[in-house]
């Protein structure tokens, strides 16, 4: 990544295909995969990259357990290709940046049987609809593996806990990454820059930015 005065020198008063305003993880893929389609294109932060909502996620890469319950209790098939999509992500995201990345499991805490079997079951949908994609496969822990796993689980009525795979990832770093990669692949990028007007041809068309 250029430092910030050279990143000016190469963008004051340089044509562009595509102007992103934004640097956060939607900004910023946005421009990585506009200039990778051959558009020469241009990154304006106002802050820092990353600066955000997108170093303030939940840090998590998942499909969406809630999304799976909603779409089986709702019937609603818009639900089930989220999750469907965002499981294939996951594994897209972390073959991307192993270094940013990483699986992790989780624990579902039953206090009866009927939810060892229902979630067990909603887990094993989850790993049916990761397929290929699935990091492990979801899995029963007893009471006694389940409390050496988390000992502050509370224990008394515990009938064991269900296992299932989900993501990691450093939300701040890996945005930051797209931005660096943008930059290699040809963008040009520049933070604590903002855009404050934008000017119209004679058609209506946009055709300037004032930074």
């Amino acid at each position: 990544m250029r430092h910030r005065s050279e990143a000016w020198q190469k963008i004051a008063g340089a044509s562009f295909d595509v102007c992103v305003i934004g640097g956060g993880a939607t900004g910023s893929g946005c421009a990585l995969d506009a200039q990778l389609r051959g558009l020469s294109t241009v990154l304006i932060e106002a802050g820092d990259f990353a600066s955000a909502t997108s170093s303030r996620s939940t840090k998590l890469i998942h499909g969406g357990v809630r999304y799976l319950q909603e779409a089986v209790t709702d019937l609603d098939p818009g639900q089930y290709n989220v999750v469907k999509r965002a499981l294939h992500e996951r594994r897209i995201m972390l073959d991307n940046a192993r270094f940013l990345a990483h699986p992790m499991e989780f624990l579902v805490p039953c206090y009866s049987r009927w939810d060892v079997f229902y979630y067990g079951v909603g887990v094993k949908i989850y790993d049916r609809i990761a397929g290929k994609h699935n990091f492990f496969p979801g899995r029963y822990r007893s009471l006694k593996d389940s409390l050496a796993r988390w000992p502050l689980l509370q224990g008394s009525g515990l009938k064991g806990t269900i296992a299932y795979a989900d993501g990691q990832f450093d939300d701040a770093r890996y945005c930051v990454a797209l931005v660096q990669t943008f930059t290699q692949a040809g963008g040009e990028a520049i933070n604590h820059a903002r855009v404050v007007r934008l000017q119209q041809d004679a058609g209506g068309k946009i055709s300037e930015a004032e930074i």
